[in-house]
């Protein structure tokens, strides 16, 4: 039956083919219906699983090979280049995407390093362990902080030095055996690349408890999990990467205590120092699992942390693993095929920062500064009524929901490619799904509708990416939602050669 077409009301417009469809599209529900969306899903590595992962088919040249899939930052960085972003002019963007904290002087902080002696010696490999010195000086900085009333104590038989802290991700992945691994929804982007690549880890998601409980890992599942799937090994971040919650206290102790029940507990504490006390007599106290290990040697906990976050050196790539005696002699072997050892210059000059009084400066001054460029963002989003569901109490993460927008603006990756023509630069929550086999449609992520906003860069930069949010929601309040969606640019524009005369 022929449709017929009504006229327009006296003094309207009929809207085209066209504007009903882009109106359409506003509010789909898949994601091969988003631009945004299936640039992510083209780009090398983040298709399904058990589909070539290749970045274009024309040009993959080497036989066997597959992109095993980018980290966030990683992604979004390539994309802010097809947008105009180079290193050479980043002060002309604002990356609130960075996972790194600014690495200038701030406020009553010790002098950064500048300066790093060579003697003749340190030009040689060091241990794959790392040199003897730096893991005696990590050891005694966790005892002086969280073992004091300990029997058990660590020793440099207890720390293995590593070139990163996804080195030392990869180096453990390598020596767990055939096991179920519990992971948490949202956490560390980088956990979705080690579980899709060490295959003998099998994936186990555990429930997290979100919102009312602030993201806290929901220990009595974990436990049922234990009992019921065998879980071996429990992989978390604490404080946690992207939400900026933190477990502590007697849930920290009760997480810990199930290595007694035949699990592996590996924490990645990385930014144990970024914690926000409400008051002034908490200034200078951190967070760790080492706290309430009993014994070093026989509970199975694995701690993750570095001079990449806390002493905001990321540059330096000096990292450590602490564990059992014989887990670090396994983590020697797998350095020594994995990465070869950290760098032997730097591990010498990481030794002096690691001392208890200079350390104790340091996360003061790291602190109060973040705990105000924390109170600063939060103030600003609220301002542009973006208000954060859980505040961050820790890390120097926002995880923004977008939930309240309007379509398309109210998924993380659009959101994300909107911000891209601002010169600004967010993480999209989607990255924070750890989902190994890559096949959930993205709509139905549970970490869809949210952002991660980093507070790691100076102050300028975060306004500088706070008036673009500004703009983006000025834009679709003021005409419409046409625009958005689309138009994304999906390669690096080169300029254009003169014409030859």
């Amino acid at each position: 039956m022929a449709q017929t077409h009504t006229p327009a009301a006296s003094g309207t417009t009929t809207p085209s083919f066209q504007d009903i469809v882009r109106d359409a599209m506003k509010h789909y529900k898949h994601e091969r219906e988003s631009e945004a969306h299936q640039i992510f899903r083209n780009a090398g590595g983040h298709k399904p699983k058990g589909m070539p992962q290749l970045v274009d088919p024309d040009e993959e040249t080497v036989p066997g090979i597959e992109h095993p899939g980018s980290t966030g930052v990683i992604y979004c960085s390539d994309r802010a280049m097809a947008n105009g972003f180079s290193y050479t002019s980043s002060h002309e963007w604002a990356n609130l995407g960075q996972g790194a904290p600014e690495v200038g002087p701030i406020p009553d902080a010790p002098e950064r390093p500048n300066s790093i002696p060579l003697p003749v010696d340190c030009l040689e490999y060091a241990p794959t362990t790392g040199v003897k010195a730096l893991r005696e000086a990590v050891a005694n900085l966790y005892n002086h902080t969280y073992r004091q009333d300990k029997v058990s104590q660590y020793t440099f038989e207890n720390v293995c030095i590593v070139p990163g802290g996804r080195s030392g991700l990869s180096r453990l992945a390598a020596v767990i055996g055939d096991v179920y691994t519990s992971y948490q929804v949202p956490d560390y982007t980088a956990y979705d690349q080690v579980l899709s690549s060490f295959k003998r880890l099998v994936p186990i998601p555990t429930t997290c408890v979100a919102y009312m409980d602030k993201y806290r890992l929901d220990i009595e599942q974990t436990k049922r999990d234990i009992r019921t799937q065998g879980l071996a090994v429990v992989l978390a971040s604490n404080p946690r990467n992207p939400t900026g919650q933190v477990i502590k206290g007697n849930d920290l102790k009760e997480l810990v205590s199930l290595s007694k029940e035949g699990t592996t507990i590996i924490l990645d504490e990385f930014y144990s120092w970024y914690i926000y006390p409400e008051s002034h007599s908490d200034y200078g106290k951190s967070i760790s699992s080492a706290k309430y290990i009993d014994d070093v040697n026989e509970d199975s906990v694995v701690i993750i942390d570095g001079l990449t976050k806390n002493w905001r050196l990321p540059g330096w790539r000096v990292c450590w693993v602490i564990g059992p005696k014989n887990l670090i002699t396994a983590l020697s072997q797998s350095g020594s095929f994995l990465d070869g050892g950290a760098n032997h210059p730097l591990q010498l000059a990481a030794i002096p920062l690691l001392d208890p009084l200079h350390v104790q400066q340091e996360k003061i001054a790291l602190q109060k500064h973040f705990k105000s460029k924390r109170d600063h963002v939060l103030q600003r989003l609220k301002e542009l009524h973006l208000e954060v569901d859980i505040p961050p109490t820790s890390t120097f993460y926002i995880w923004l929901n977008l939930e309240k927008l309007p379509p398309p603006l109210n998924n993380g990756l659009t959101f994300f490619e909107e911000l891209l023509k601002e010169q600004t630069i967010v993480i999209p929550g989607i990255f924070f799904d750890i989902n190994p086999a890559h096949r959930r449609n993205l709509f139905n992520s549970p970490c869809h509708h949210y952002v991660r906003l980093s507070f790691g860069p100076p102050l300028r930069d975060l306004d500088k990416g706070l008036d673009a949010i500004g703009r983006v929601l000025k834009k679709a309040k003021k005409s419409g939602m046409g625009d958005f969606g689309q138009g994304y640019k999906t390669a690096i524009e080169m300029p254009k050669e003169p014409a030859q005369v």
